[in-house]
């Protein structure tokens, strides 16, 4: 891997896509390998050119960017894909999720937080945006006192909630380890004891399964 984040971005508006390329090109550690202006064109460049991160717009002609997240997460796995969208609700932002987005951007949001987005997005973490989750959470906080969605999640001993909570927060195995003064592997155990008991099978899964119930508290 190179030492620039190669990014793909995909807008049907020229404007937007300029503005981008202008933010990255502007920073470093960002190189603009392409752009695209709807969902075939992305798959078919990002499995031409394949950049760290593709960029995705959601809303497009043709293709829409959810269908083109699903297409380049199956034919090229190891491309990240970032959503970009002017949709501030959580039926959007799970639809996403589920189709591979590691990340959740609203239109409207600053250079740097953009910047800061793509960088945790490249680290294998998963970025929701702030107004996103103040949302997820006062959904959750509801139905807690409803007394609804606490029975699998007290299923899990301290350790494992303090290490799920970790983990949702974008921590490595190496952080956690550091941290709770405990080797990696054994991390690791915890997790895969945490995503059995909660019937999760990949950490998309896990910070939604962790935003929904309000363990962790995205608004920084």
């Amino acid at each position: 891997m190179g030492s620039k984040i190669r990014v793909l971005i995909v807008d049907d508006h020229a404007l937007v896509r300029e503005g981008i390329r202008a933010i990255l090109e502007a920073n470093p550690d960002f190189e603009v390998v392409g752009e695209a202006v709807g969902g075939q064109e992305a798959v078919d460049k990002t499995k031409q050119l394949k950049p760290d991160i593709a960029i995705m717009d959601l809303t497009m002609p043709g293709m829409n960017g959810l269908e083109a997240t699903r297409q380049i997460r199956q034919c090229c796995p190891e491309v990240k894909v970032l959503t970009l969208t002017m949709h501030d609700n959580d039926t959007h932002f799970f639809q996403a999720l589920d189709a591979g987005a590691s990340g959740y951007f609203i239109k409207g949001g600053s250079s740097a937080e953009l910047v800061a987005a793509l960088r945790m997005v490249w680290h294998g973490d998963v970025f929701l945006y702030p107004s996103m989750a103040k949302s997820l959470l006062g959904d959750y906080l509801k139905r807690v006192r409803a007394g609804k969605d606490r029975e699998s999640y007290d299923g899990l001993t301290d350790r494992e909630q303090e290490i799920l909570k970790l983990v949702a927060e974008g921590r490595t195995n190496q952080e956690i380890a550091d941290l709770l003064v405990v080797s990696a592997s054994t991390v690791q155990t915890h997790r895969a004891h945490i995503m059995a008991k909660l019937g999760l099978h990949t950490r998309t899964e896990l910070v939604k399964f962790a935003i929904q119930r309000g363990i962790i508290t995205l608004d920084k």
